[in-house]
């Protein structure tokens, strides 16, 4: 069993011993914890948290557990149950809330969950705050409150439509014309929440011919929930045998947004934020950001519209804290991961959605079409696991050594930039594993980058 803290939250699988999965036991200490965080945090008489959780079987336990364990410290709880995360992250702002959970193990199997923490501005909590809020859950120092000072639960079932309201009155969506495109769309929605709020999102949109896909939110994942293309057959089949336009998959908290063209081959989630960048950039000429390991390409239309392209470190933060330093119009990871200052900091499946199919429509091209007109890069994705022990810093370095002559960037690991192809190593901080991500200008040129660095870093090893 697995109970893995980190800068996106506290998540585990569901059952085992306390201590060593997301135990109800470890439930309410985080939760306590991350409710004494806010407290020492803000001084104030009364405080509020906002809370939703996607579909999974586990969600409805884990959200009695948060609940009751933030009114057992005097803390309101607004509840809007099943929810998307972005529709959460609004939902904090929108209450002026001090804060916010929401339950979700993202991409992550059913038997998975998590306790992703929000600030009061809706966007996930600082490594600081973190580190801050671990020390509080390993201690005996958290108090809760007496009967007559306990906190209220108030249920809201508004949220979606707000969410979807507001994202429909972003700047550069365009209902009408998406309309007059009369689309046929597809979407899978992994038996989630995704299957509540997308297709609400899509008729207020103008598209009035959606083929619903695993929309029925169960919490029964009838496929590995990470939207990869190894696990996008099913959707595939059904855009072809409609002959539909467009697909869309969303993972089960409805923050990631994969895009499938016309034909039932891959647009690319590294493409999505590509895709959306270049229409934003066309109407909002400014600049970009996303993680050291997300595509090239998105460098590429940046400066195409005279912009600037910055790369943070790994994780939505740090994403969001180079967009604010930046000043970024537009934002976000290669996991299909948007994030659009216009509406909300954080990724947002809706927002990608409403902004992309308005991209299609005003271009009058297919799907595909419109995917051949960026440049193209292939992601490989390996992984070297050692043997405990081993100074991975020290390694880390001597790989920095040897590739002094290059562009390197140590952020977050080490990022080494070649002509048009680069490499990113990243340390495991949960277990003895070096992470590459390497990327070129075909699949075989990018899996034979990973791999001459996995031998270079065997024989620094022997």
């Amino acid at each position: 069993m697995t109970l893995i803290k980190s800068i996106s939250g506290i998540r585990g699988t569901i059952g085992g011993l306390q201590g060593d999965s997301l135990s109800p036991v470890d439930m309410v200490r985080f939760t306590a914890a991350f409710g004494a965080l806010l407290k020492s945090k803000h001084r104030k008489s009364v405080y509020t948290v906002v809370i939703g959780r996607d579909a999974r079987i586990s969600g409805e336990m884990a959200s009695m557990l948060v609940s009751g364990t933030l009114m057992g410290m005097g803390i309101h709880v607004i509840d809007l149950g099943l929810a998307a995360t972005p529709t959460v992250e609004m939902g904090v702002t929108y209450h002026t809330a001090d804060g916010g959970i929401i339950l979700t193990a993202s991409h992550n199997p059913g038997h998975w969950n998590a306790l992703k923490l929000l600030n009061e501005a809706g966007e996930f909590i600082s490594a600081a705050e973190g580190a801050e809020l671990l020390t509080l859950a390993a201690s005996d120092t958290i108090e809760f409150s007496t009967a007559e000072e306990l906190g209220k639960l108030t249920r809201f079932d508004k949220m979606d439509d707000i969410h979807i309201n507001a994202t429909l009155g972003m700047k550069y969506v365009d209902t009408e014309a998406i309309r007059q495109a009369g689309f046929k769309v597809v979407i899978d929605c992994v038996n989630s929440v995704g299957g509540i709020v997308l297709p609400k999102l899509l008729k207020r949109l103008g598209v009035n011919d959606i083929v619903p896909l695993y929309c029925n939110p169960t919490g029964i994942f009838p496929h590995n929930p990470e939207p990869l293309p190894m696990h996008l057959g099913d959707i595939s089949q059904e855009i072809i045998k409609h002959n539909a336009d467009v697909g869309f998959v969303v993972d089960p908290d409805v923050d990631r947004l994969v895009i499938v063209n016309e034909d039932g081959s891959m647009f690319g989630e590294e493409y999505t934020l590509v895709a959306v960048a270049d229409f934003i950039l066309s109407q909002q000429p400014g600049n970009t950001v996303s993680n050291l390991s997300s595509t090239r390409a998105l460098s590429e239309v940046t400066r195409k519209f005279g912009g600037s392209y910055s790369a943070s470190p790994v994780g939505e933060v740090n994403v969001v804290a180079e967009m604010k330093k930046t000043g970024a119009v537009i934002g976000g990871e290669g996991n299909g991961g948007i994030i659009y200052p216009g509406l909300h900091y954080g990724r947002d499946a809706l927002a990608g959605i409403a902004l992309f199919l308005t991209h299609l429509a005003r271009s009058g091209k297919k799907c595909s079409e419109l995917r051949q007109s960026y440049p193209d890069y292939y992601n490989s994705k390996n992984k070297i696991e050692l043997k405990p022990g081993i100074d991975i810093d020290r390694l880390m370095l001597a790989v920095r050594e040897r590739y002094r002559n290059f562009p390197v960037n140590d952020q977050d690991g080490i990022r080494i930039d070649f002509d048009r192809e680069w490499v990113h190593l990243r340390k495991s901080n949960t277990e003895p594993i070096i992470r590459i991500i390497s990327e070129s200008t075909s699949p075989e040129k990018a899996e034979a980058l990973a791999f001459k660095l996995i031998r270079e870093i065997h024989e620094l090893i022997d």
